[in-house]
């Protein structure tokens, strides 16, 4: 996806900057080790598409975008930050955006404890924006932990379900979205019915977020990637695509069933690979793909004309086309 065509990121143009000067400002501490933690990933880069929307939403008002939204987006960000420190120490991972991750250069303990200072720093932000954007982070904490721990249930379980799957990335991915957006409605002080259906877009956004991510995880080469394709259905993740390939059954699927119960060696990764891109499970899972996306865009019907509107409109189809395009 260019950052340049995309929607979201478009409309911003050089907006999108503020969110980068609020997040590093938000983890300067008196502590220089600490600091360089909490910054190590904000660093990295990133799209920063939690903020973005939370500000795109904020401008479905008169169109400005006041420094409240933006660390409203930013406590949202350091939320998502927070969580990716504690996943690269549950999944032992070297590298995140192209760097050694906080585990991998200072180890688990100090990982675990920056991640949960980032947390604490979001919720610091969320607490200066009101009862109401506070409550509302907390509660999404709990959702993302909810999620992953549905998927740590299910993790080497051939049967796991597609109500497992859609329960799990509700929690860990659609929920923060749906809070990103909210918050841009709430500190912008829009109508409530506004708010409620930016929320709705926001969890379809983000569910829609979650499966394509998935199926670039399948289709995507390692070097597009920047890690192993088919990571997450070699240490037992077993996401949609393949939960699809395994549903239409015949030989692809037997051969799955086989190889799937515990961690998967290359030969065995490579062979899992194949089977699921030569099976119809990346066409089903883009076609659930595809209701997200007339999901997300119906919520923005009662929305006020505008270059804020459009780009929600046109956000979901454009991630969407991110594997439906010939190069995908």
């Amino acid at each position: 996806m260019a950052e340049c065509v995309f929607p979201l990121i478009e409309v911003l143009g050089a907006e999108r900057q503020r969110v980068e000067d609020e997040l590093l400002a938000s983890v300067q501490t008196s502590d220089e080790h600490l600091t360089e933690l909490a910054q190590h990933l904000i660093i990295a880069g990133g799209k920063r598409l939690r903020p973005v929307l939370t500000m795109v939403a904020g401008a479905l008002g008169d169109g400005s975008i006041s420094r409240d939204v933006v660390r409203g987006g930013v406590s949202c960000e350091l939320v998502h930050l927070g969580s990716l420190y504690h996943d690269d120490v549950m999944d032992e991972s070297p590298t995140r955006r192209g760097v050694e991750t906080v585990n991998a250069k200072w180890g688990n303990l100090q990982a675990i404890l920056a991640g949960d200072f980032l947390l604490a720093r979001a919720s610091e932000i969320a607490a200066s924006l009101g009862t109401e954007v506070a409550g509302l982070l907390a509660k999404t904490i709990a959702w993302l932990c909810e999620g992953q721990i549905e998927e740590l249930r299910t993790t080497y379980d051939a049967s796991r379900t597609r109500e497992s799957y859609f329960a799990s990335i509700r929690g860990k991915t659609a929920s923060l979205y749906g809070t990103s957006a909210r918050v841009g409605g709430i500190v912008t002080g829009l109508d409530r019915p506004v708010i409620d259906a930016l929320t709705e877009y926001g969890d379809s956004f983000g569910m829609l977020f979650q499966i394509i991510d998935d199926v670039l995880d399948i289709v995507s080469t390692d070097v597009d990637l920047g890690k192993r394709a088919g990571h997450d259905m070699q240490v037992g993740v077993y996401t949609l695509p393949v939960l699809c390939t395994l549903a239409n059954g015949g030989s692809s699927a037997e051969r799955l069933q086989e190889l799937f119960g515990e961690t998967l060696d290359e030969q065995q990764r490579l062979e899992a690979l194949t089977l699921v891109r030569g099976s119809g499970g990346i066409d089903d899972a883009c076609e659930i793909a595809a209701s997200f996306v007339e999901s997300a865009v119906a919520a923005t019907e009662g929305f006020p004309d505008g270059r804020a509107t459009e780009a929600l409109r046109a956000a979901p189809r454009a991630l969407l086309d991110t594997v439906l395009s010939p190069t995908a």
